[in-house]
């Protein structure tokens, strides 16, 4: 009977120890669960507010295209979430192989650097395509842009997989920034570096419209006015032959006196015209019919102008679409030999659509003279706003200029 009673209680020890042990073993599993959870809740927490801090400094990017805003508004910004004593954007030129500190808060602006004279952690982070932390800058090895920093966050700015610039954070502390910070200036490189890259893309598109502008202006100035001086010099030096001979010069001078006035005329309608331009008051179709109406006025063409206008597009496409029809216009009245002209502008929220026809000599090749400077131009504005055009024409009948955006 002991003997039972010993080994009934034997067996339920032991039973214990399994049961301790099993529920201990579970237990550590709950713990190493709930120990991963906290800490994956803890770093989606932590990414959740990096990201947040990075949405709310990118929304504070300008939207503007202007090379100079963009530059003079990425430090101040960075400020706002990051401390730093030093900070500068760094802009590669490739042609040179210089840095140029195009933006600074705390440091010389406008100090060029060679590759060689590029501070050890921005070479790294150039090299490279995520941000670098730097806790220790050392005076002795180069250090930083600054002197007296201690640490640094270098990122760099690069977009259509072309390295830009570098984005360049300093501290007069070691340890000053940390993974965090790393991580949001990474983020918010990338941001910045867009919107660089469109700038300085826009700034090279307005210096382009603005050659192509010029030329434009001097071909008019040429066209009308140039050759007009140019007769009117000529008829001055007959008048000057015949006063030596002493011929009567009455009429001459009453000829010329209206040859000048015609002049006169002609520069301001030139002037006017260059002049004449769509604004966010008066759209396409109001000044397509001012327009007309002086080309009626100082021309025997019969000209018609159809409108249906339901909505108006960007003001950008629409001061494109009337330079493309001022220049369809302007080549049917000048150069067609036309005794007809026909304008139509269609507009929808959903496409636009200009012609401009005339039933002029038209050219020997249906698609257009590709080399002409009118149409070269004319496909250059159409490209730019992402619109068609086409142009059809038969010799001895007429052309046909229409530009399309959308579909009808």
């Amino acid at each position: 009977m002991v003997v039972s009673t010993a080994w009934w209680l034997g067996v339920e020890l032991l039973l214990v120890v399994v049961v301790a042990v099993y529920a201990r073993k579970l237990f550590g599993r709950v713990e190493a669960q709930r120990s991963r959870a906290e800490d994956r809740l803890s770093r989606l927490s932590e990414a959740n507010v990096l990201l947040t801090a990075l949405h709310d400094l990118a929304q504070t990017l300008p939207a503007s295209l202007d090379l100079a805003e963009v530059l003079e508004s990425t430090l101040p910004r960075l400020r706002e979430v990051i401390e730093f004593d030093t900070g500068a954007v760094l802009l590669r030129d490739h042609a040179t192989g210089t840095w140029a500190v195009a933006a600074a808060d705390g440091l010389r602006l406008g100090r060029t650097l060679t590759e060689a004279q590029l501070p050890a952690p921005l070479g790294v982070a150039a090299s490279g395509t995520r941000a670098w932390l730097e806790p220790h800058l050392s005076y002795e090895q180069g250090g930083g842009l600054d002197a007296f920093s201690r640490s640094g966050l270098y990122a760099p700015l690069r977009a259509r997989d072309t390295l830009l610039g570098l984005l360049a954070l300093e501290h007069h502390e070691h340890d000053h920034f940390d993974h965090r910070d790393r991580d949001l200036l990474g983020g918010f490189a990338e941001t910045a570096a867009l919107a660089i890259d469109n700038a300085r893309w826009f700034g090279r598109l307005r210096t382009i419209g603005a050659h192509e502008e010029r030329t434009r202006i001097a071909r008019d100035l040429h066209d009308r006015v140039g050759q007009s001086l140019a007769y009117l010099a000529f008829q001055l030096d007959r008048l000057v032959d015949m006063s030596e001979k002493e011929a009567p010069l009455g009429n001459e001078l009453s000829g010329l006196r209206d040859d000048i006035r015609s002049v006169i005329g002609e520069v301001r309608e030139t002037l006017f015209d260059l002049r004449t331009d769509v604004t966010a008051d008066r759209g396409i179709g109001d000044t397509l019919a001012s327009f007309l109406h002086r080309v009626r006025s100082r021309t025997e063409l019969e000209v018609s102008l159809t409108r249906e206008e339901t909505a108006r597009v960007a003001l950008p496409r629409e001061r494109e679409i009337w330079r493309i029809a001022q220049e369809a216009i302007t080549n049917a009245e000048r150069h067609a030999q036309a005794t007809r002209l026909d304008v139509s502008w269609r507009c929808s929220s959903h496409h636009a659509v200009l012609t401009v026809a005339d039933n002029g000599r038209g050219f020997a090749d249906g698609n257009g003279r590709t080399d002409a400077y009118g149409l070269v131009g004319m496909r250059e504005r159409a490209d730019a706003i992402g619109a068609r055009l086409d142009v059809k024409s038969t010799e001895g009948t007429g052309t046909v200029v229409e530009c399309r955006i959308g579909a009808p």
